[in-house]
């Protein structure tokens, strides 16, 4: 796997070029203000005529166009909104404007890998994908840092795709910890299988099935959060700081021997078996239908579900708790103002 560094980049491929960016979530915002930073000249973000978050733009000192009068104007159009709204942002306002030679790019791999959007032969099809949430590549490029990117070419009619690709990744801040060579594929399967089987799926349900059983056992709640919820981050940093050995060379033997012990009891050989049906539903593409299917009905159950989830006993705990280490707030990574 060759991973590619800002010695590697031309970054002057890129501060000339006209940028518009689609979207301006955590990722787009991130992207859009490291470009700006980074001494790009012509950075717009582009969004749906009427949009509210056209203000936190201007706000930001940026440029707001339509989607497809930014189409026909740049030379290089990241899409960074939803990837359930990317293919009709594609179909009726990027595809009839956008010119040939232009770049296309993409944070993620779904909507090209899966075909739900199918760009013309004539154009630069391209993916920068920083690793961490646009909070993070904001907040480590502007310390002088930078997140990590995946960069992969699934379409190059110019010739210069990975060029522009390199320097695009390098001016928000990817090329100062490492820029890593994939494919769409590679991307996007990994990226959704993690997701849910581990980073969202798994963690979260283990979270709060801990954290019921402690409390249907009657125990305080309060003691449930601080053991399942509140200390996960604890032992998160440790991993993430130097791997699983640093983590357990960091807590105590107790703690240790009950992983050992009890962990396989948890995740078992079954969970493993299930983890490989949701990987089987992700290279079919059964898991991307369905939720197209769900998008296209207004989300009905995703909705649904998503207010259960907020409404259950772990999140007026937690927030009570919160309440009590103001540090929390204070280095707060996601402030719901701005993005």
């Amino acid at each position: 796997m060759r991973v590619y560094y800002d010695r590697d980049a031309d970054i002057a491929r890129i501060l000339d070029r006209k940028i518009a960016i689609v979207g301006y979530g955590s990722q787009g915002r991130a992207h859009a203000l490291n470009l700006k930073d980074s001494g790009a000249k012509n950075v717009v973000v582009a969004l749906r005529p009427g949009s509210d978050t056209a203000k936190k733009v201007e706000a930001d000192g940026l440029k707001v166009m339509s989607v497809a009068d930014a189409a026909g104007w740049a030379d290089a159009l990241m899409i960074l909104a939803p990837d359930e709204l990317q293919r009709d942002i594609y179909n009726n306002d990027i595809a009839p404007n956008i010119r040939d030679g232009a770049a296309l790019l993409f944070a993620h791999g779904l909507n090209v890998h899966f075909r739900l959007i199918e760009p013309k032969a004539s154009i630069d099809v391209l993916m920068v994908a920083p690793k961490g949430p646009g909070h993070t590549v904001r907040g480590e490029y502007q310390k002088g840092g930078g997140v990590p990117c995946l960069i992969a070419v699934h379409q190059d009619a110019t010739g210069g795709a990975l060029d522009l690709g390199l320097a695009y990744a390098s001016a928000i801040g990817g090329g100062r910890s490492g820029i890593i060579e994939t494919n769409f594929r590679e991307e996007c399967e990994t990226d959704l299988f993690g997701e849910q089987a581990v980073l969202c799926g798994g963690v979260v349900e283990l979270i709060r099935a801990g954290f019921e059983t402690l409390v249907e056992a009657g125990y305080a709640p309060e003691m449930a959060y601080f053991e399942c919820l509140h200390e996960v981050k604890l032992i998160v940093d440790l991993i993430y700081e130097g791997g699983i050995a640093n983590m357990n060379y960091s807590i105590s033997n107790t703690a240790e021997y009950g992983e050992y012990v009890s962990g396989p009891r948890v995740v078992t050989p079954d969970t493993k078996a299930e983890m490989k049906r949701i990987l089987e539903d992700i290279q079919s593409g059964r898991f991307v239908r369905d939720w197209m299917t769900e998008c296209a009905a207004g989300q009905p159950s995703f909705k649904a579900t998503r207010r259960r989830t907020a409404e259950h006993e772990i999140e007026a705990v937690g927030e009570r708790l919160r309440g009590m280490m103001p540090w929390i707030a204070k280095n707060k990574l996601v402030d719901k103002a701005v993005n």
